[in-house]
């Protein structure tokens, strides 16, 4: 045995000799080397991660949007607007304009639990209404952060409620069931078992409440008696909130794909596989953002995804370093282009410009970023997990402009003057500072907390600003010196009698 190893050996070291004397031998190894090559390379092109797409037809479709105008002022004071569902309107945006709801805060009171609050909570008409992880529901005065009521509806919850009209839907993952509860009590006004965990915050429209289930199906539920409507089959578990745009609902799944469904019928309108990492497929559990005729959404192929809301047809995709595990805000205001804001595992902010998906900027949160973002007027928050930390960075430049020692899943929700910040097991209410104008004789000055300045030659106190200047009409200065002029006159004259 061992002299037979021994010539093989020889042979394969002269392989001269080993085609001489026996050929069929050496084209058999030959073969069986170009093989082995070749599985080699059809390997590595089957298992390398895809190329990210750039779609110039399905980008041309592009719809630009008017920035939204904030809410007309009440007695000089910001009107207050709700915040009744996940991300905010049924598109899932997570962008309100609002003016003067920006830095500094100062807090105004701290709600703490010791059970994690993963989703943020939602505010409608002055209180503010959450669940926690472990299916305790709530509600708090907005203004003094007491409880008003709370609830058990279950053992395990990752999800946000959705208020409409005086009621609130809640899914559950423990046990699995979607509730119903009348928002000024917490009662169980109806409760309906599902065939699998959920956490699919839901959107109502009309007389039907949406959500998926991780039994890979999207559902519509009767708002009245929480009966069946219809449930289609996706290409697995729907752990996404869906979006509802133009008489369709837009959610991802966890077999990859991002789908479109007619919302009378549930039939399915289309489908559209994600590129995945070549050695896996990707997976969304990003809930999806709907604006500019596209659907936007991160996945667990470490890209963000816009498709083309009509057909599904994919115009870019942006490869961050890590998971998109995070819900975009998208948002276009007077002083930013059309932009999704989205975070990744791998530490960053993202600033992509909606249309084409190349960088407007990205930054450095110091930690990973896996829940959805919010923006408020020109200000985009995340939080970072790592240190737990919540962040606010100007939308046009990416400059940071705040941050608060609270923060870990999702970041703050506003009713257009406050911000209600989510922290591990917390909410704290933030008001902007706005001190009192003092006046400087008949001049209103203007507070700034950084610098002394000086009005008439006089300095104020630290922490103001005097106002520019009122240019005068040419016509009224020369009739002032005019008046002067015959002042002057007159008071020598009288003085040389």
């Amino acid at each position: 045995m061992l002299k037979r190893l021994r010539s093989a050996l020889v042979l394969l070291v002269h392989p001269r000799r080993l085609w001489r004397e026996h050929r069929r031998w050496a084209i058999a190894l030959i073969a069986l080397v170009a093989i082995g090559v070749a599985a080699v390379i059809v390997g590595y092109e089957t298992l390398k991660r895809p190329a990210d797409v750039h779609n110039e037809t399905a980008i041309s479709h592009f719809k630009p949007e008017k920035p939204k105008e904030p809410p007309k002022e009440v007695h000089g004071e910001p009107k207050t607007v709700n915040w009744p569902m996940y991300g905010l309107n049924p598109q899932r945006t997570r962008y309100l304009a609002a003016r003067g709801v920006r830095p500094p805060f100062r807090k105004v009171w701290r709600y703490t639990q010791r059970p994690l609050l993963e989703f943020p909570p939602i505010y409608v008409g002055g209180v503010l209404y959450a669940v926690n992880n472990s299916g305790f529901a709530f509600a708090l005065n907005a203004k003094t952060g007491k409880k008003i009521w709370e609830r058990r509806i279950g053992r395990l919850n990752a999800s946000s409620p959705t208020y409409y009209k005086h009621r609130l839907y809640i899914v559950n993952l423990v046990p699995g069931h979607i509730v119903k509860l009348n928002a000024a009590n917490g009662k169980i006004i109806w409760k309906k078992s599902l065939p699998g965990r959920a956490e699919s915050s839901p959107v109502v429209v009309g007389s039907s409440v949406f959500f998926g289930c991780e039994d890979g199906k999207l559902y519509s539920l009767s708002t009245v008696n929480g009966n069946v409507r219809w449930a289609t089959q996706l290409s697995g578990p729907v752990k996404a909130a869906p979006a509802y745009y133009g008489g369709r609902l837009f959610v991802g799944d966890y077999g990859g794909s991002m789908n479109a469904a007619n919302a009378d019928t549930g039939k399915l309108i289309w489908s559209t596989g994600s590129l995945g990492t070549g050695i896996s497929g990707g997976q969304f559990y990003s809930t999806p953002a709907v604006a500019f005729g596209r659907v936007y959404a991160g996945n667990n192929d470490d890209r963000v995804y816009s498709f083309d809301m009509s057909n599904g047809e994919l115009a870019w995709t942006y490869s961050t370093g890590g998971y998109a595990y995070s819900a975009p805000a998208v948002a276009s205001t007077k002083h930013s282009p059309p932009t999704v804001y989205i975070g990744s595992f791998d530490g960053n902010i993202y600033a992509l410009n909606a249309k084409t998906g190349s960088v407007r900027w990205s930054r450095s949160t110091g930690g990973q970023v896996i829940g959805s973002l919010s923006a408020i007027g020109e200000i985009v928050y995340i939080a970072e997990f790592t240190n737990q930390r919540t962040i606010g960075y100007m939308m046009h430049s990416g400059k940071k402009v705040f941050t608060y020692p609270k923060g870990t899943y999702t970041p703050i929700i506003s009713d257009g003057r406050d911000l209600y910040l989510t922290g591990y097991s917390s909410i704290t209410a933030l008001e902007p500072i706005h001190p009192v104008k003092p006046r400087v004789g008949n001049a209103v000055v203007a507070p700034n907390f950084r610098y002394p300045q000086r009005v008439g030659g006089k300095a104020i106190s630290r922490g103001f600003v005097a106002p520019s200047p009122v240019r005068a009409h040419p016509g009224a200065a020369a009739a002032g010196a005019a008046h002067r002029a015959h002042r002057r006159g007159k008071a020598r004259s009288e003085g040389g009698r």
